[in-house]
Order: C-alpha cells, then structure tokens, then sequence
C-alpha cells in the first residue's frame, strides 16, 4: 500500500511568537510545518521543498509579503503554490485588494480567527493531496499505457518470429526431405528399367552415406526445437562422464571432413593431447558442431582455426572463421532464440543454434563468448571448467 506523503506548510513572520502561535493552530499528522522569519529565508525553503500552502504575513522588514508572492510567481517552482495573506492593519489600508493583485487566494485579518484559520488551511491542505491523486494516477496511466505498448510490440515481434520460425523449419526440413525424395524416385525409375548398374556395392554405400547425412540433418533439428522446449521448462539435463576432449574434437573434425571438403575449406588445427574433464560428451559435441557449422557457413570459403588448450581450472575451444563477421550490437543478440546475425541469406539456419549451445555451455558451469570485428571474421571461445 503507498504511504501518502504528508502535506508540506510554510509559515512567514518576522515575530517568532506569530510563527510559533500559527504553527499550533495548523499543525496537524498529515502536516509538516516550515516557519521563515524573513523573506529571504522563506525564498531558500521554498526551492527546496514543495508547499501546499504558503501563509505570509504583510507587513515585514527589509521584504514585504507582497514583494515576496512577486518573486514567488515569477519562478516556475513556485508560481502554483498557493498564498494567504495575514496583516494585522486596517482594512482602510485596502491590503486584502493588493493582495489578490498578486495572486493570494484569501487574506486574514489578525487578531485570527482560530476556526476559520483550521477550516481555510484544511481546504488547501485536501486540494493538494487531490491533486497529488490525480498526478499520480496520470502516472500510473501513463505507465501502465507504455508497458502496453510495450507488451503489443514484443507480442507483434514474437509472432513475427514465430512466423519466421515455421517458414524457417519448413525450409530446413523440405531441404533433406527434397533430396531423399529425389534419390527415392531415382531409384525406383532404374530399378523399373532393370538396371542394376547404380546399384553396385561402391555406389550403394555412396548411397546410403548421403542418406545418412539428410536423415541426420533432420534428427538434429528436431532434436534442436526439443532441446529449446527443454530449456523454456526447466527441464535440460546433462549427464557428465569422464571425457576426452582432446579425441572429441578430432572424431568431429573428421566427420566434418566431407563438408570442409565440399565447401573447399581447409581445417587448421591446434589441439593439445589429452585434455580430460567431467562433461556430458554429446552435449559438448553438440555445441562443436554448431560452431563448426556457423564457421562455413559465414566463413567465406576460407581456413577454419579450431583450437584447443587447458589451463589447470579451464579447458578451452575456439572457433576462428575469416569470414563476413558479426557486428557489434548483433553479438549479443546472436545468442538469443530464433536470431540470427545475416536474416537474408537462406541457408542461415532457424537460429537456435547459437542459444542451445550457450545454454549447455552454462549448464556445465562454463561459457561461450564471442569477439568478431565485421569484414574480419569471428571466434567464438567456448570455456570449460574441469
């Protein structure tokens, strides 16, 4: 529940005992009460604080009340605060007509009455908390407007990347699916002709190695859509067991061979001996195999770095592509799900990549950064911990 905040009062008097009486007749709980003996003091108070109400007594030395309701609503602060006039002259003198020429909204005569003092102050006093009510539910609007805004336009971006998304997997999937399906009808129009020629040993382990790949590509992105549905539940595991890094990344290295080959990508490769630690193997290959993918996919057709090192706490993989780079405010985003930092080119993949491997970075206590400068290449470094 919000505390209201008490209502702030300035009292002005040259003569203590005026401020001193007034201050009993008004103080109250909800109130705080501010007395200036001068109109110099008074001016100090009020840049300082915020007043509900300020009671000024007329006749002062050195500057009267009215010279000081002049100054008053001449500075932005001030202007809207409200004034009361209190003078102990005649009525002769005509002080309550100046009064109200500078802007007072009631003018007491002393002696005061008590009740009608109370009765006046409490006036101001409610019309303050009233307004301050109302600011703060304009506030509260206001907020509540630009966190709808906000809320509409995420939503808006989510369905555009959830659109982007299924488009993306139909691509992903129609692409191997379009393949086999072309082998398949292939096949069966030789096997109708009766010739047996395409179907010697040498060709039908071709066969069954291309088959492979496009049945792997499809397993691997299902199994990336599982693995983000995992994440978004809570629900992704590792099992750790001893592991070989060091002989890890060579069999992938390998299996990628035929892709490097493909691509005419040469592997240049630094891998220290026996690097052994306590990590979940496919999940560590699995994050390998994204980075390897994104360094031939943007590197540009030129030599990978894959590298790998170990400290006494940390054993490291990096991934140096020569290609496009990422730049700078897209680095972060790269990480998230469904981004991607080239969004034109076609084979870029659904963007998941990048976010389930730091995840299973994460979930090994460790960590994969990325520094990239555009036109130069990028290296992603994968930490982990022993």
């Amino acid at each position: 529940m919000t505390i209201e905040p008490k209502a702030k009062l300035l009292i002005v008097d040259d003569l203590q005992d005026n401020l001193h009486a007034l201050t009993k007749i008004i103080e109250k709980d909800d109130r705080i009460i501010y007395s200036a003996s001068s109109g110099e003091e008074a001016l100090a108070l009020l840049l300082e604080h915020e007043f509900a109400l300020a009671i000024l007594d007329v006749m002062m030395p050195a500057m009267n009340g009215f010279e000081l309701a002049e100054l008053m609503r001449g500075t932005e602060k001030t202007r809207h605060i409200p004034i009361i006039f209190v003078s102990a002259s005649g009525k002769e003198l005509n002080y309550s007509f100046k009064g109200y020429e500078t802007g007072a909204v009631d003018f007491l005569q002393k002696p005061l009455d008590i009740a009608a003092v109370k009765s006046k102050v409490c006036v101001f006093v409610s019309l303050y908390k009233q307004r301050n009510q109302v600011k703060q539910k304009v506030a509260e609007l206001e907020k509540n407007r630009q966190e709808l805004h906000a809320t509409q336009r995420e939503l808006e971006r989510a369905l555009n990347m959830r659109d982007d998304f299924m488009s993306l997997v139909g691509h992903e999937l129609r692409t191997p699916l379009n393949t086999l399906h072309v082998e398949t009808q292939l096949r069966q129009l030789l096997l109708k002709k009766g010739d047996m020629s395409a179907f010697t040993a040498e060709k039908l382990e071709a066969m069954v190695a291309r088959d492979g790949r496009q049945i792997q590509s499809m397993i691997r992105l299902i199994s990336d859509m599982n693995d983000v549905s995992r994440i978004q539940n809570g629900k992704l595991s590792i099992r750790p067991a001893k592991t070989n890094l060091s002989e890890l990344v060579q069999q992938i290295v390998a299996d990628f061979s035929w892709q490097a080959e493909t691509a005419g990508v040469n592997f240049v490769l630094n891998i220290q001996k026996d690097i052994t630690g306590m990590w979940d193997e496919v999940r560590i290959e699995q994050i390998i195999i994204n980075l390897i993918t994104n360094a031939l996919r943007y590197g540009n057709n030129k030599p990978v770095e894959i590298t790998l090192s170990a400290t006494l706490e940390n054993a490291k993989v990096t991934v140096h592509d020569q290609g496009i780079g990422i730049a700078i405010a897209a680095q972060k985003r790269i990480f998230e799900k469904f981004e991607r930092a080239e969004i034109k080119r076609v084979n870029d993949g659904l963007g998941i990549g990048l976010y389930i491997a730091r995840q299973l970075a994460e979930a090994h206590q460790g960590t994969l950064e990325v520094k990239s400068i555009v036109g130069e290449g990028a290296t992603f470094t994968l930490t982990l911990p022993l």
